[in-house]
């Protein structure tokens, strides 16, 4: 994930990455190849894959979130398929977020299943099928673009509009997890996330390939009640230092910061030094969403909770009528696949 990542793959292109660059050319020509020859199943649902072209956090759980609202403004059922980060269960499971812990079913299923059902398994036909048991009619998949063996009627590919593409090289030499263009060839969409150039390089191919590109950002939910405030800021995400500035944005004063890898799960020396660290400068503590879910279902003292500041944020998308027409236009190219199209 980024935040165990080489630092260099974030960073203009140096001698690393092109002292790898063989060993990138061929996990690039290896994954383009996997893509274009998948055997994928049909499941009976229209699918829209959320994905991305790097490694690392992009932002697309709070652009899953914020499709599965506007389906069922839509009046459709959604259901979410993830893989689930560091997830132990077997066979197909759907999430229970009041009985579930992150460390059984990972992180981010535990936010998605606040909002749709989420069904938790590497084989993304079979997490279909407990779907559709459930009553869903329409899927949202959350990753797998590159590796799921289900056809996608839509793929809506993510861009950190701050980090973009890193510096461009395929795994190992940089983030890419397989060439641009090659990645381009599969996708429907481009969204754009947040502000900055990192994502001008896919924005301009995606724009000549005649994809659509969507623009969109994060924001607090109820920020102003961070507003004055001191902070000790913590995360495990994949880019930390994102939160951070969006914990200034919201008006808060982040005194401290402490970065862990990405989905980490927190020892009690570390909560308990978190904690020390926090009363001894009179700061409050502050973290994600995703990492509250962690701490919640992962051994965190009621006292620690209790003294815990959670900054949730929500996509929103510069046209509203983005999110209808992403959804209108996954079910026209189902209605195209059943019939034979």
């Amino acid at each position: 994930m980024a935040s165990e990542a080489p630092p260099f793959w974030w960073q203009k292109p140096d001698w690393r990455a092109y002292a790898l660059s063989p060993v990138s050319a061929l996990y690039g020509f290896v994954a383009s190849r996997r893509m274009a020859a998948a055997r994928r199943e049909k499941v009976g649902l229209p699918v829209l894959c959320i994905g991305n072209f790097t490694v690392g956090g992009t932002g697309k759980t709070p652009v899953a979130i914020a499709l599965a609202r506007q389906a069922k403004r839509m009046r459709l059922k959604p259901g979410i398929l993830s893989r689930g980060h560091g997830g132990s269960f077997a066979e197909p499971h759907i999430v229970d977020p009041k009985h579930d812990s992150a460390k059984h079913v990972g992180d981010e299923p535990l936010l998605l299943a606040e909002h749709a059902p989420v069904a938790v398994t590497p084989n993304r036909a079979a997490g279909a099928r407990l779907l559709v048991e459930e009553g869903c009619d329409f899927l949202i998949m959350d990753d797998g673009f590159q590796s799921a063996r289900i056809h996608i009627d839509y793929a809506l590919l993510v861009v950190d509009a701050r980090y973009g593409l890193g510096n461009g090289h395929v795994i190992p030499g940089g983030p890419m997890r397989a060439p641009l263009l090659d990645q381009l060839r599969f996708a429907d969409a481009l969204l754009k996330m947040g502000t900055g150039s990192g994502g001008d390089e896919a924005v301009r191919k995606a724009a000549r390939a005649g994809k659509p590109v969507f623009e969109a950002a994060t924001r607090p939910k109820d920020g102003g009640r961070f507003s004055g405030k001191r902070f000790l800021a913590f995360a495990g995400i994949g880019h930390p230092e994102k939160f951070f500035d969006t914990v200034a944005d919201a008006g808060g004063v982040v005194a401290l910061t402490r970065a862990f890898p990405d989905h980490h799960f927190y020892s009690e020396d570390e909560l308990q030094e978190l904690a020390a660290t926090a009363r001894a400068g009179q700061l409050r503590l502050v973290t994600t969403a995703k990492d509250a879910a962690r701490l919640r279902n992962g051994g965190a003292s009621a006292d620690f909770l209790k003294h815990l500041d959670v900054l949730e944020i929500e996509t929103v998308f510069d046209l509203d009528h983005a999110p209808t027409r992403i959804i209108d236009e996954t079910l026209a190219a189902w209605r195209e696949r059943r019939n034979g199209g």
